[in-house]
């Protein structure tokens, strides 16, 4: 996998968060009406033009809430900044992405797509893992609140209650 990051994107628990994020099976499959749903809100609260609701396996990050890159399902790893926001336990922020170091040889800041701004949640299950992110982009630097973080912070529990919902509804289904 290339890594456009400079640093290592990989955690420690990465076997454990790749197999708990399977064990969900949101990947390859439609998933995306909930998840689009709170995109939009993101991307509506924030004014913003992209949001995504994003998870992250071994080597790509789906899209499965995607709002402002409609038709991109997905993107390499080493390319994604959700990979760095599973890293985090707390909010990933990068008011101007071109004042951050580890961003300047990243495709998405220094290419023609001209991401400026970044801030994104980590999805965290139950037991600790952060299998993706809700994040919002915009092509320009801005500022970003207390407040801001409090509601993307809501925005990612939401996501993780949609899933536990998914996860449910495909139990009782193999039941049946």
């Amino acid at each position: 996998m290339i890594n456009t990051f400079g640093i290592d994107i990989i955690p420690e628990n990465e076997e454990g968060r790749v197999k708990k994020l399977h064990k969900y099976q949101v990947l390859d499959i439609d998933t995306e009406g909930p998840f689009n749903h709170i995109a939009a809100l993101a991307s509506h609260l924030f004014r913003v033009p992209i949001a995504l609701v994003s998870f992250v396996d071994s080597d790509r990050v789906w899209f499965k809430g995607n709002v402002g890159m409609e038709g991109v399902k997905e993107i390499s790893r080493g390319e994604s900044l959700c990979s760095l926001a599973i890293l985090q336990e707390e909010m990933t922020l990068f008011k101007d992405a071109l004042k951050e170091p580890c961003l300047l040889t990243n495709p998405l800041v220094a290419g023609e797509f001209g991401l400026r701004f970044y801030a994104a949640v980590p999805l965290k299950t139950h037991d600790g893992y952060n299998i993706g992110s809700v994040c919002i982009v915009d092509k320009e630097p801005r500022e970003f609140t207390t407040d801001d973080q409090i509601t993307l912070e809501y925005m990612g529990k939401l996501v993780m209650d949609e899933l536990e919902l998914w996860k449910c509804k495909l139990y009782f289904q193999n039941q049946a």
